[in-house]
C-alpha cells in the first residue's frame, strides 16, 4: 500500500525527502532513516525516465513510497511515472482550475479522468495483487492509492485553492513557498504576513476538503514547526545538499581541533 495514504488515513504525520542525486544506493540506503517518502525531482535535477523507473524500483525495495515532481504538466510525463509504478505524481507550476482539470483527466482511471490502460510495472505487468481481479477494480484500487499533488507556488493557484482542493481527483497539494513568494512579489520574506496568511489559507483548504497538505522544510527546526502548522506531510531537505552540509561540518569539525 502507498505508506502516503496508508499514514495519512491514520492521522499519522509523513516525512519524505527530496533526491537529486541520481544514485540507487543513495536512495536504498535512505529507507534505513525512518523516512516515510521520496521525491524523485524531475523540474530541478536531470533525473530522466529511464532512471526514475530504476530510482522508484530501489525506493520500493527499501519502504519507502517514491513521489515524482514531473518536469510539466505534459500527458506522457505523467503518464510514464504512473506506469512505472509511482506512489503519486506532483506536479508544479499550476495556475488556473482548467489545468487542475487536465491533470485529473490524465492522471486518473475512469470515471474520474480518462488515464489511457495497459498492463505495465504499475500492475505487476497484470500478475500484481491489485491487477488480478477485474479491471475496474484495478482502476479503482489506481485512482485510490496513485496521488496526485499539484504544487501551489502561483498566485494563480492561490486564488483558486478551495475549487482545486474541492475537485475528486486532487489528492493533496505541495505549497511551494519559495516561488509562491517571489509570485506575489514578496520574495523569501518567510515572516510577511502576507505570505503566512497565504499558507494558512492553502492549509485549511485541504483540511476542509480532506486532502494531504505538504510543506517543504530546509532544516529540523522549520520542519517541527510545520508539522505544528497543520501540514499533514513535510518534505525535509534535499539529499544533496544534505550531503554536502553533513562533510562540510564534520570536515570544519575537525580541522578546528587539528
Amino acid at each position: 500500500m502507498n505508506k502516503i495514504i496508508e499514514k495519512y488515513s491514520k492521522n499519522e504525520k509523513i516525512l519524505g525527502t527530496l533526491t537529486h542525486m541520481k544514485s540507487m544506493t543513495a536512495i536504498e540506503a535512505l529507507g534505513y532513516t525512518g523516512l516515510d517518502f521520496i521525491m524523485l525531482d524531475m523540474e530541478h535535477s536531470p533525473i530522466g525516465t529511464d532512471e526514475a523507473a530504476k530510482y522508484i524500483t530501489a525506493a520500493s525495495a527499501a519502504g519507502l513510497s517514491a513521489l515524482v515532481r514531473v518536469s510539466s504538466m505534459n500527458k506522457e510525463h505523467i503518464l510514464h511515472m504512473l506506469d512505472t509504478g509511482a506512489a503519486g505524481v506532483v506536479v508544479p507550476s499550476v495556475t488556473d482550475i482548467s489545468q487542475v482539470k487536465e491533470l485529473i483527466k490524465y492522471s486518473k482511471f475512469a470515471p474520474v479522468g480518462e488515464r489511457g490502460y495497459c498492463m505495465t510495472r504499475d500492475g505487476g505487468w497484470g500478475f500484481a495483487e491489485n491487477s488480478t481481479g477485474s479491471l475496474k477494480e484495478y482502476m479503482d484500487y489506481s485512482n485510490k492509492n496513485t496521488l496526485l499533488i499539484p504544487q501551489c507556488e502561483t498566485v494563480g493557484c492561490l486564488e483558486h485553492i478551495e475549487e482545486i482542493t474541492s475537485l475528486e481527483g486532487v489528492d493533496g497539494i505541495l505549497i511551494g513557498p519559495y516561488d509562491l513568494s517571489i509570485d506575489m512579489g514578496i520574495a523569501g520574506e518567510f515572516d510577511n504576513p502576507i505570505l503566512i496568511n497565504a499558507l494558512e489559507r492553502i492549509i485549511n483548504a485541504c483540511k476542509k476538503n480532506n486532502k494531504i497538505a505538504i510543506g517543504f522544510a530546509g532544516n529540523t527546526n522549520t520542519a517541527v514547526q510545520q508539522f505544528k502548522d497543520g501540514y499533514d506531510a513535510v518534505l525535509f531537505g534535499i539529499d544533496l545538499i544534505m550531503y554536502i552540509n553533513t562533510y562540510k561540518d564534520s570536515v570544519s569539525d575537525i580541522k578546528s581541533r587539528i
